[in-house]
């Protein structure tokens, strides 16, 4: 990276090329039903941070830098990635509209736009979750023509990295632990009560969002041919980015306004959730997001690693939405 750097345009160029991918890989009529093409194409395409997606591209950019490839090598690693970096998004974009259920965290308001199951009622709000985790894992699987030989290999690195992230070991089972603390109850029996200490709450946030931002930039770390130090090295990295990154959820749940999160604020407090302002106060909880991404960074500067990554932990820990 030089000083000239412009990493407001880098995020511009990385969303836009992943606006164009998502929209080109997503099903349309008459592939299937208009309706769940609709309910489908309403949530991804409402905008978002892509923070995921672009940490998988910046990951690839990582290794393909570190390794010294040539730009056209470079160039073409990024797009045999790009699949990758659409698949992370699709499956935090169903995770979403299934979190935004009644019977989950029951929010009416998405990216700044009405919920899914408010336009379209629950049943077609799961199926289209459901449809949007599995073409994630169709986008990952499929094999293009131009494909360098091993690479078949590294996809099912990514697919099965990205599969337990997304499953009982990761999202899902945060989101069973998150239910199972807060004022929900569960069908045979009442809610457990608030956490008692930092560590039920560190595995929470680990589960539900660490998971996936650690198994996106590790899956583009794969995808780029990293080695298992280099994969490893960036999958720290990420592990303290998620941590930092959900602080400051918690924090502008406080903070923030449903215009600037373009989601209901203040649902944390409202429902008794456990959140890191709760346990420690909003001035330590950001001093934690900032030791962690300084924890982040120097996993980064340990490996030997450099190119963006370092300025998304900046960015993700003064984000304001």
């Amino acid at each position: 990276m030089t000083a000239a750097f412009d990493f407001k345009q880098y995020l511009r160029e990385r969303r836009a090329d992943i606006e164009q991918a998502l929209d080109a890989d997503l099903p349309r009529p008459p592939a299937c039903p208009p309706i769940i093409a609709d309910a489908m194409r309403y949530s991804v395409l409402a905008g978002g941070k892509r923070l995921r997606p672009i940490l998988t591209l910046a990951s690839a950019e990582a290794v393909l830098d570190h390794d010294g490839a040539d730009p056209k090598l470079r160039e073409a690693g990024l797009a045999l990635t790009m699949p990758a970096a659409c698949a992370v998004e699709l499956i935090h974009t169903y995770s979403l509209v299934h979190d935004d259920l009644p019977a989950m965290d029951d929010d009416n308001l998405r990216r700044g736009q009405p919920t899914s199951h408010v336009v379209y009622g629950e049943g077609v709000a799961i199926l289209a979750g459901d449809a949007l985790l599995t073409h994630a894992f169709e986008l990952l699987a499929r094999q293009p023509s131009n494909e360098p030989f091993g690479s078949n290999e590294r996809r099912l690195r990514a697919l099965g990295r990205l599969a337990e992230a997304a499953g009982a070991v990761g999202m899902v089972g945060g989101q069973a632990l998150d239910i199972r603390t807060t004022g929900a109850k569960p069908e045979n029996g009442e809610a457990e009560g608030p956490l008692s200490t930092t560590a039920e709450l560190r595995e929470i946030h680990e589960r539900k969002t660490g998971a996936l931002i650690c198994a996106a930039a590790g899956t583009g770390a794969v995808l780029a041919g990293g080695s298992r130090e280099i994969v490893a090295a960036i999958e720290a990295y990420a592990a303290h980015l998620g941590l930092a990154f959900q602080i400051i959820d918690d924090i502008l749940d406080v903070e923030g306004s449903a215009e600037e999160l373009g989601k209901t604020a203040g649902k944390d407090a409202a429902f008794s959730k456990p959140t890191y302002p709760m346990l420690y106060g909003l001035r330590r909880s950001r001093e934690l997001a900032t030791e962690a991404v300084l924890a982040a960074q120097q996993a980064l500067a340990d490996a030997g690693l450099s190119g963006p990554l370092h300025e998304i932990a900046n960015w993700v820990v003064t984000r304001n939405h």
